[in-house]
């Protein structure tokens, strides 16, 4: 070998490799603080964090990122945006398919959506996309600069959206952008759904809700609160109305309990009214919102998904000395995001797990005192794929606790379907649709969201709702 190649070769050999740039962490509250507040755990990225963590993203040619995304954020283009500090561009780009980046940058599951098909999380961290579409909605609200798109022009049709959840609003802001008039028709007194009654303060502050609703409202969007399709009106009284189509997207917000004995005793809860009034009517805000909750020192939550992760935490920041989940099987089919699981390992959530609740214990006056559990083994997988819950005989024994919170599932809403001739359901009580389109057994009728999937994410409900809005462009362009 010559004496030119031997150097070209040292040359190259002596060459320093990039530096790969670690994943950036995200600054949280401390736990011993956190568990006593309801401020928002994770703080946000800043400047510098978030077009450090931008320029970790490669740009790639094909991105799947977007195709693992169900509201398509052209997610390449927004961090290209931060990475070379355009954030108000960066904020736009992710509104242009997107109503609430600010919501889904802070309760997406994205390390099971956009960032599980990141081509950098096959050897190492995938970017973090969720923490950067949430930097950009921030600082676009931040800044006092949010951006309005002119109306587009009218096409003189009018659409009636049931129910102000994600799938809803999602939906509304698809559609009037496409030139209809969209009312949205909402039962409780704030619009948002699930992510004002549902979801705590400390995951998602009702602010941020507060300024995705106005921005929408902005759009064009009309919102109706307190009012109940199915009692102040049908489906059938919205056509009468002049609506050229009905979106449904009313949730799947019904209680479920166990049907075991001693459930009727005080103090014991739903998730759904535990959260509720904690959330939505203020509780944890007693006496200042005269909205009373029972601040129990030792609660128990039965269940492993998010809504349970939700509900102990929020017993501990009302007051918990002891605040236990009980969990049928182990950690590994827990549903509940990672994350969360390890924030309420963090905050001192105590894991009773292969436990399940067989009665409840209760005193002279009527109030659970206690909860009878046995212990549980993994058997066969079950139709989900995670293995049965099987009871160990024998191995009974008692949880003293004072509160108690049921987070083992919802079913559908039932208002709407019942009072709506020619929506077929099926046995669960959910709507069923053709396919994607959310086009239902109704002429006119389409729907979405938990109504027809039963419980799932808020990004797979706002998935729902923007396949329907294409749905309801087409049914309607078409007649």
């Amino acid at each position: 070998m010559n004496g030119t190649g031997a150097d070209a070769m040292e040359t190259e050999e002596r060459k320093p490799k990039k530096e790969k740039v670690p994943r950036q962490a995200m600054p949280e509250q401390d736990p011993a603080v956190r568990v006593r507040n309801f401020e928002e755990v994770p703080l946000g990225f800043s400047e510098e964090t978030a077009v450090a963590e931008a320029n970790r993203c490669i740009q790639c040619k094909k991105p799947g990122c977007i195709a693992g995304c169900p509201v398509e954020v052209r997610i390449p283009e927004f961090i290209h945006a931060i990475a070379e500090r355009r954030f108000l561009e960066a904020a736009r780009i992710l509104k242009e398919t997107n109503s609430l980046p600010a919501v889904c940058g802070r309760v997406c599951p994205q390390e099971e959506q956009c960032e599980q098909v990141c081509i950098l999380g096959k050897k190492g961290d995938p970017v973090a996309i969720g923490r950067l579409e949430r930097f950009a909605a921030d600082y676009e609200r931040m800044s006092g600069e949010t951006s309005v798109p002119a109306p587009a022009p009218s096409n003189g049709k009018k659409i009636a959206v049931v129910g102000a959840g994600p799938s809803g609003l999602t939906i509304a802001g698809d559609l009037v952008k496409l030139g209809y008039e969209v009312t949205v028709f909402e039962g409780l007194h704030k619009a948002g759904g699930v992510l004002v009654y549902g979801i705590p303060e400390f995951r998602l502050p009702k602010a941020i809700v507060e300024a995705e609703v106005d921005y929408l409202q902005r759009l064009g969007v009309k919102i109706e609160t307190n009012a109940v399709i199915g009692r102040i009106a049908t489906v059938d009284d919205l056509f009468a109305e002049g609506f050229s189509a009905v979106y449904i997207a009313v949730g799947a917000g019904a209680p479920v309990f166990m049907n075991i004995p001693g459930e009727n005793l005080s103090g014991i809860y739903s998730a759904n009214e535990y959260l509720t009034r904690s959330n939505l009517m203020k509780a944890y805000l007693f006496p200042e919102y005269d909205t009373p909750i029972v601040r129990g020192r030792n609660v128990a939550v039965i269940g492993g998904g998010n809504v349970a992760m939700d509900s102990v935490r929020t017993a501990l920041r009302l007051g918990a000395e002891n605040a236990y989940i009980l969990y049928r099987r182990t950690e590994v089919e827990m549903p509940a995001r990672k994350e969360e699981v390890h924030h309420a390992r963090e905050e001192g959530v105590q894991f009773r797990l292969l436990t399940n609740p067989v009665a409840y214990i209760g005193n002279r006056e009527g109030w659970v005192m206690g909860v009878r559990c046995i212990r549980m083994e993994l058997g066969e997988p079950d139709d989900s794929g995670r293995r049965s819950p099987v009871p160990v005989p024998g191995s009974e024994f008692v949880i003293d606790v004072d509160t108690v919170v049921v987070a083992v599932g919802t079913m559908a809403n039932p208002i709407v379907p019942a009072t709506t001739p020619g929506l077929e359901t099926n046995r669960r009580g959910y709507i069923i649709t053709r396919g994607e389109s959310g086009e239902t057994t109704r002429p006119g009728v389409f729907a979405g969201g938990d109504i027809v999937t039963g419980s799932a994410t808020v990004i797979l409900a706002m998935g729902a709702g923007k396949q329907a809005a294409r749905a309801i462009h087409a049914y309607l362009s078409a007649g």
